[in-house]
């Protein structure tokens, strides 16, 4: 019998775990479970007679794949996979996957949430800004690039994208203006939303000149990842403008650079927040058991991320 372990050090909702473990048992497989670990050494043993898991920000390292001989697929629940080694999954076999989409509106109305909590300066008192009539660029129009968009329309906003892989037709079919460049974007935009992944392309690719081409009142806003943003020109632009804020969904490195020279220009949630909610945490869950019991039953590895 094929056994499916869940390993989560921050937990999956109940309901979330009852739904997994009914679609894990219904298909005839073991059900395992392994929440709140606190040790690497716990990982390690729960994983060596697993052929499948699902995590969440759990690191499937190299160390953890060479403890599990059995292990055929592991899957995050989630869209960003930067937490599995992917090439040692692929020299061991391990299909990798991800469950893109699950968790895209949770963060798009986080975006947008934080957008008008940093308008209204933090709802301190003072009078602060409107979203309407302000122009966002949206930084990769993927999944939540799409939802983010979605709800943007509805505060009024006019609403541009850059995705060099996204057709302009799709883009303009959706009531979005497609630019050419990400130059362009960060020219015409007084918001941007980023949706990049972190990867040898990406990494510190948000940097002084880019932030630096946005119109007055800029505010950048990072949902994905905070290795896109480099650092220390991020620093450079928020002294060299006062004009310029930043909300991140996870704090940077330099957090406490930020708070002690730019007070009431930045926004960071105390860990990343972006598919904290009961809906997206059940839909990923669910996701990650369905395309789990797919790969076994008919080989169906429709959201492979390695090779």
């Amino acid at each position: 019998m094929k056994k499916v372990l869940v390993a989560t050090e921050k937990p999956f909702a109940k309901a979330a775990v009852d739904q997994i473990e009914k679609i894990v048992k219904e298909a005839g497989y073991e059900f395992a479970l392994l929440e709140k670990y606190t040790d690497k050494a716990q990982l390690l043993d729960a994983v060596k007679d697993a052929h499948a898991m699902i995590v969440r920000s759990d690191k499937v390292t190299r160390e953890v794949i060479e403890a599990a001989p059995e292990l055929k697929i592991v899957v995050r629940a989630g869209a960003g996979y930067d937490n599995l080694d992917l090439e040692a999954c692929t020299e061991k076999g391990i299909v990798a996957m991800n469950t893109p989409g699950q968790n895209s509106n949770a963060v798009a109305e986080l975006v947008l949430g934080m957008m008008v909590f940093m308008a209204r300066n933090s709802y301190n008192g003072s009078a602060g800004v409107e979203l309407r009539g302000k122009m966002l660029g949206i930084h990769a129009y993927g999944n939540v690039g799409h939802y983010v968009a979605e709800i943007a329309k509805g505060f009024g906003m006019e609403i541009y994208a850059f995705d060099p892989f996204v057709a302009d037709e799709v883009i303009t079919a959706a009531g979005i203006t497609p630019v050419k460049s990400v130059e362009e974007l960060y020219k015409t935009c007084q918001y941007i939303s980023l949706h990049i992944p972190a990867n040898d392309k990406t990494k510190k690719s948000i940097n002084y000149d880019l932030l630096n081409l946005m119109p007055k009142g800029a505010v950048l806003v990072n949902t994905a990842r905070k290795e896109v943003i480099n650092e220390e020109e991020i620093l450079k632009v928020m002294a060299d403008r006062p004009d310029f804020k930043y909300i991140s969904d996870i704090a940077p490195d330099c957090k406490a650079e930020f708070e002690t020279k730019f007070e009431g220009r930045f926004l960071f949630t105390p860990k990343k927040m972006g598919a904290q909610t009961a809906e997206a945490n059940i839909n990923a869950g669910v996701a990650g058991a369905n395309q789990i019991h797919g790969f076994f039953a008919n080989g169906d590895e429709t959201f492979r991320v390695n090779k």
